[in-house]
């Protein structure tokens, strides 16, 4: 497959490409440029909590939670991957690893209701 257009451009020109096709709801092109970007800068989290996102929508769970896994043990006080990476071990049937992450993340938001 050709991806130089997902490719092409600097960081920034990428970084706004992708949030362009996952505004207009295309997560697998969003997924498409957000890997190479990431690729390019792995310590950055937005672009690695946006292929994760796009990785969510598109239905590439194990790809999602890949990235999510990722982003929570360089920072395990990111409360938006805990919950992200707690429904999509959800949406894979893995509820009671779901309910864990689910209850860190609304610890991390300050929500102390009983779960």
């Amino acid at each position: 497959m050709d991806t130089t257009y997902y490719d092409h451009g600097t960081p920034a020109e990428r970084w706004e490409r992708a949030r362009m096709f996952f505004d207009a709801k295309d997560y697998a092109a969003a997924a498409r440029v957000l890997s190479g970007l990431v690729g390019e800068v792995p310590e950055q989290t937005g672009p690695r909590l946006l292929l994760a996102r796009a990785y969510y929508h598109s239905a590439q769970l194990r790809r999602a939670e890949a990235e999510l896994r990722v982003v929570v043990e360089r920072e395990p006080v990111e409360q938006y991957a805990r919950l992200m990476l707690g429904r999509t071990l959800e949406r894979q049937g893995r509820q009671e690893e779901a309910d864990a992450q689910l209850r860190i993340a609304a610890a991390l938001a300050g929500d102390f209701a009983d779960r």
